[in-house]
C-alpha cells in the first residue's frame, strides 16, 4: 500500500440509512461512481409520483439492496417504500444436458433464440412457473412435450379441451351460443344442484377460489400463485373428463338429460373463462383449438 494516497471524494452518507458504509458518489476522477446513476433514477422516479417501487436484481447483486434502500431512503425523505426482487439463474437444458454457453465459442443462447425456438408462450409460462428466488431449470425440449409434464401445454390444453365440449355439445343443447358472453347468459339458468360428484364440487370451489387468488399474487408480488393455480384447475379438468371415459354418467354431453348436460357445460364455461383470464394475466394466448 505505498502507493496509497489520500483523495477527497464526494460521499453519501449510506449509513444514516442502513447501510454498512458510506458510498462515493463521484470516483477520483469525477466520473459517477456506481450507486450514483441509481440515486438519480430513483429520485426522479418518486419526483414523478412513484413511492412504491420495485427492483429486479440478480442473485449475485444481493449485496447491492442495502445501498439501493438507503438511496431511495434519501432521495424520497423516507417516504418511499422500495421491494427488491432477487431472481435466480435460469439454467437452459436440451434434453436434460447443460446447452452450451461458451462465449469463446460463441455460443450464446438469447431469450430471442429461446423464443425462436420454443415459442413465446412457453417461455412466458415458464419463467413465471417458479418464485422468482428459486432457480430454474428451463429444458427447450420438455416444453415442447405435449403431456402433462409440460404446464404450458397442460393448461393450454384445457382450455382447448373445454372449447372442444361447446362445439360436440351443440347436438344435445340447442341454441347453445358460440359466443362466450351470449354463452354465459344462456348457461345462467344451469340447475347447478345437479352437480354432485365430489370431483364436480372439488371443480367449482377451485373456480371460486380464483378472484381471491390473484388480489394475494398481486398484494405479494407473486405471480407464479397464479401459474401454479393454472396448472391445478386444468388438472382436475382433465381428471373429470378422463373419469367421464370409464363412468358414462359423467361425460359431460347426456342426450338424455339435457339438465345435466347444461349444468355441466356451466361448469366447463367456468373452467374455459379462470383459464383465459389467468393466462392473459401473464401474456400467454388461451387458444380454442390446438394441433
Amino acid at each position: 500500500m505505498e502507493d496509497w494516497e489520500p483523495r477527497e471524494l464526494l460521499l453519501f452518507r449510506a449509513t444514516a440509512l442502513g447501510d454498512d458504509v458510506d458510498r462515493p458518489i463521484l470516483k477520483s476522477d469525477g466520473t459517477p461512481a456506481y450507486i450514483t446513476p441509481d440515486i438519480a433514477y430513483h429520485r426522479e422516479k418518486f419526483l414523478r409520483g412513484f413511492h412504491s417501487m420495485i427492483v429486479v436484481l440478480g442473485a449475485d447483486h444481493a449485496g447491492y439492496i442495502k445501498r439501493l434502500r438507503a438511496a431511495v431512503g434519501a432521495v424520497s425523505g423516507g417516504r418511499a417504500n422500495l421491494d427488491v426482487k432477487i431472481c435466480q439463474l435460469v439454467r437452459l437444458l436440451r434434453g436434460g444436458e447443460p446447452a452450451k454457453m461458451s462465449k469463446r465459442a460463441g455460443d450464446i443462447v438469447t431469450v430471442r433464440d429461446v423464443v425462436d425456438e420454443v415459442g413465446r408462450d412457453a417461455v412466458r409460462f415458464m419463467m413465471l412457473y417458479r418464485k422468482n428466488d428459486a432457480p430454474l431449470d428451463f429444458d427447450l425440449a420438455k416444453v415442447i412435450e405435449q403431456s402433462r409434464d409440460n404446464p404450458v401445454f397442460y393448461v393450454q390444453y384445457g382450455h382447448a379441451r373445454g372449447k372442444s365440449v361447446f362445439r360436440n355439445a351443440r347436438e344435445a343443447v340447442p341454441g347453445l351460443p358460440e359466443e362466450d358472453a351470449a354463452r354465459c347468459v344462456f348457461l345462467a339458468k344451469a340447475e347447478l344442484g345437479r352437480l354432485e360428484d365430489a370431483d364436480e364440487l372439488s371443480l367449482m370451489k377451485k373456480i371460486a377460489a380464483y378472484p381471491r387468488l390473484v388480489e394475494a399474487a398481486a398484494a405479494a408480488h407473486e405471480p407464479h400463485r397464479i401459474a401454479f393455480y393454472l396448472y391445478e384447475l386444468a388438472s382436475e379438468f382433465h381428471a373429470l373428463w378422463t373419469r367421464g371415459k370409464d363412468v358414462p354418467y359423467l361425460r359431460f354431453i347426456i342426450f338424455d338429460d339435457p339438465q345435466i348436460t347444461v349444468a355441466r357445460l356451466a361448469l366447463i364455461q367456468g373452467v374455459v373463462t379462470v383459464l383465459a383470464s389467468g393466462l392473459g394475466l401473464l401474456g400467454v394466448e388461451a387458444p380454442d383449438e390446438m394441433r
